[in-house]
């Protein structure tokens, strides 16, 4: 997927995967490449600076606890706002996917 497409869906991606329960960073970039059928890739420049500025807008928050391999590691989660602006963007996307394609099965 273009780098331009991923950027501008890349708080849909993280929020979706989130939205079941917290995880950490990698684990993150997992589902979302695993979700996709390895289409989409999300490199770790982009993933946290993301995870930063969502925390900072409030969609998110964070916690350290052990991970899986007892590795002390940093799992987000999704706050009420976060889930909130997920359904919105959810509910946008779907609107607007729909649009295009009429327009493409229209054209």
């Amino acid at each position: 997927m273009p780098r331009e497409t991923l950027q501008g869906t890349l708080d849909l991606l993280i929020l979706k995967t989130l939205a079941p329960g917290s995880e950490h960073g990698y684990g993150i970039t997992c589902c979302i490449l695993n979700a996709s059928q390895n289409q989409l890739r999300v490199e770790e420049g982009s993933l946290y600076p993301a995870l930063r500025r969502m925390e900072a807008d409030g969609l998110i928050k964070a916690e350290w606890r052990a991970s899986e391999n007892n590795r002390r590691a940093r799992y987000d989660h999704v706050t009420r706002a976060g889930k909130k602006h997920l359904a919105e963007t959810v509910e946008r996307w779907r609107r607007n996917t729909a649009a295009v394609s009429s327009f493409l099965d229209f054209a």
